[in-house]
């Protein structure tokens, strides 16, 4: 890339960087230090702040980044991820959103403490909101490190690594100092700025082909070099019995995975009332359903003007299929209009990529403080103490996520995605519609779910083909790939729900009736509700 690419994309990403740290600032000088404040934003957003924050959080680098790479190179096959990450929110918005709001008042874990007991629930549901938050920000971090590679002309390993950790200190400072109010305008600016810039380059697409996206389908299909197949499932996980597996894990973990991501239950209490966090929850579809569909032309796009084997060339798992594709519309490598273009794209993807891991940092840092931290000490900590351990956890977190970013650098970031809702899936949704909807659910039967989903999940991705026994592994020098399935859903999923059935069938604890009929009561009406 040339020099004016790198000074006018530095220029882009700096001007947004000093908008969010004045953002950052001008909160922490008019924040209260309570818990309220720093976890929930003291419950003072409207529905359609909220909505826009939300979308935000979701509209990842996986979404702008790994899933229009992934149907630049796939076709048909990519648009799984588009239709999974989408129809989630039917999960959310019928079963999740407003019930979470009534019975929660930070984590995920306050809504199963509600009517059990409370220390062994508190520790169990923090480990795995922890969890499921690290692999999150690890995707985070690979679409970082993708996007200054391409930028700086994929040569400086140094550059790239440095990006991984420029992006974590921000990150932990974002958090550190302001906390959920600095995080949701930062989340708001740069949902706009994503929907802005994915509307611009949608139109050029269009343009390009006269508005006729048959002609862009069949362009893609010929670019592609497997001409119909393209536009047929099959390309990516139609190959084998294996594959075809892989696709339904996959397909289940997004479905089922958004329901129990930390960072989007902890947006539910940003607002006043469960209504209020139903409205966020259609806000945040109607946002989240037109940018999907502007993914799908970037994506097709991306395979028709660039081409698969150039996108595969810049980046193998296809991460910097947009910044090409806004590149070659706006003239191509050496002119002005590409330039631009590119320096835009690239400053876009990498705010959103800030703001998501400042969300996830945060929804993290809250369980690290508020779950494990209250409940290993044996007494609850003061407000303002479990604040300052939330501060130093986004400190920790921010380090770990890091070093497994530098370590993962090679791997799809939408793929990486995947993995972490497959573990939210697997760990947290049992635990949270049980605890909802489940009169006899017990103690036992709440901690066997989170781990019986969380530790089968990590073990079968430890075993599976992303971390060894192929070229593409994390370490593919090494062979302990026993498990066939890249996504471990399919598997860990049901494991989750079984363990917690099992826990409360085998456990000598009575149920407690009356907690039940009180969370009832409280989930369906708001009575009682923080």
């Amino acid at each position: 890339m040339s020099g004016n690419h790198q000074t006018l994309a530095l220029l882009l990403f700096s001007a947004f960087v000093a908008v969010t740290l004045a953002i950052t600032t001008w909160v922490s000088r008019n924040r209260h230090g309570s818990a309220e404040e720093f976890y929930a934003g003291g419950r003072l957003f409207s529905p359609m702040e909220n909505g826009f924050a939300i979308s935000g959080d979701y509209m990842s680098a996986a979404s702008f980044l790994g899933v229009t790479g992934l149907i630049s190179l796939y076709g048909y096959d990519g648009l799984l991820y588009v239709v999974g990450f989408l129809v989630a929110w039917l999960v959310v918005l019928f079963l999740v959103a407003e019930l979470v709001r009534n019975c929660g008042r930070f984590t995920l874990a306050d809504v199963v403490a509600a009517r059990m007991s409370e220390r062994p629930v508190r520790i169990a549901a923090g480990t795995s909101s922890v969890t499921v938050s690290v692999l999150y920000l690890v995707a985070q971090m690979v679409g970082a490190g993708s996007l200054v590679a391409l930028l700086l002309g994929g040569t400086s390993e140094a550059a790239r690594n440095w990006t991984v950790i420029g992006v974590g200190a921000l990150m932990v400072i974002y958090v550190s100092l302001g906390g959920m109010r600095a995080t949701t305008w930062i989340q708001i600016v740069k949902a706009v700025l994503l929907l802005s810039g994915a509307m611009a380059l949608t139109a050029l697409v269009l343009v390009r082909f006269h508005g006729d996206l048959n002609e862009l389908l069949r362009s893609a299909a010929e670019r592609s070099g497997h001409g119909d197949a393209f536009l047929a499932p099959g390309l990516k996980y139609g190959g084998s019995w294996t594959a075809r597996f892989d696709f339904i894990s996959l397909g289940l973990a997004l479905v089922l995975g958004t329901g129990g991501l930390p960072h989007i239950l902890s947006r539910f209490y940003t607002v006043p009332t469960a209504r209020a966090a139903r409205r966020s929850v259609v806000w945040s579809v109607g946002l989240i359903g037109g940018f999907y569909l502007m993914t799908i032309v970037l994506g097709f796009g991306a395979a028709a003007l660039v081409g698969p084997e150039t996108v595969r060339g810049s980046n193998a798992a296809g991460n910097t299929a947009v910044p090409l594709l806004a590149l070659d519309l706006g003239g191509g490598a050496n002119s002005t209009g590409g330039t631009v273009l590119f320096a835009i794209v690239a400053a876009i993807a990498f705010a959103t990529i800030l703001a998501v891991v400042a969300g996830i940092t945060l929804a993290s840092s809250a369980s690290v403080a508020h779950d494990l931290y209250a409940s290993l000490r044996r007494r609850h900590a003061k407000p303002r103490s479990e604040v300052a351990v939330a501060r130093a956890a986004a400190v920790g977190i921010g380090v770990v996520a890091i070093a497994l970013g530098l370590l993962a650098r090679d791997l799809n970031v939408a793929f990486l995605v995947g993995l972490a809702f497959a573990v939210a899936a697997s760990a947290n949704l049992p635990v949270l519609l049980y605890s909802l909807f489940w009169r006899s659910f017990t103690t036992r039967g709440a901690v066997w779910a989170v781990y019986g989903g969380l530790v089968p999940a990590l073990v079968l991705v430890l075993l599976s083909p992303v971390v060894s026994g192929s070229p593409e592994s994390l370490f593919p020098s090494v062979d302990f790939q026993y498990f066939p399935l890249q996504n471990p859903g399919l598997v860990s999923i049901p494991l989750g729900f079984l363990a917690g059935w099992l826990g409360t069938v085998t456990s000598a604890e009575p149920p407690d009736e009356a907690k039940h009929a009180e969370t009832e009561v409280r989930a369906l009406t708001g009575a009682g509700a923080v």
